[in-house]
């Protein structure tokens, strides 16, 4: 298992797995008063955490799959590498209601996975897969 140094400065658990085979480990808003996110309305969500992840590996901070069905909310801006100040989740209200935020709730996901760097090679052709060009949509609905 990787070990990660974390610094917690907020009122919150450290993150955890909710299941044996779960990928990502929820992140808890560490806020001193609620936050009301209006329709369209963007915010930084402070978490009171900082961590110093080993070289090659990256932190995505993901929505939460119940936030984003139920109230519409989701996360802006997800990946983070080499940073070392506060994670701040920036979540949007894509709903037509009002979204309140509170102390402690369980705001976002956050997947630890390794990375690499890549040099490029130039060249004139590229090889054929089954997808090829097909962009967004191209398989269709059913």
């Amino acid at each position: 298992m990787l070990k990660v140094k974390i610094i917690n400065r907020g009122r919150q658990p450290l993150p955890t797995y909710a299941t044996a085979l779960s990928a990502g480990m929820d992140l808890r808003a560490n806020i001193d008063e609620d936050i009301t996110l209006q329709p369209m309305q963007r915010q930084l969500v402070p978490t009171g955490l900082y961590i110093a992840l080993p070289e090659g590996y990256e932190a995505q901070i993901r929505p939460r799959s119940g936030l984003a069905l139920k109230h519409g909310i989701t996360v802006l801006n997800t990946p983070g590498t080499d940073y070392r100040g506060e994670i701040m989740v920036l979540l949007v209200n894509f709903s037509n209601e009002p979204f309140i935020v509170k102390d402690g709730e369980r705001i976002a996901q956050m997947i630890v996975a390794k990375h690499e760097q890549v040099s490029f090679e130039l060249t004139e052709t590229l090889d054929e897969t089954e997808r090829g060009a097909g962009g967004y949509g191209h398989t269709g609905l059913k």
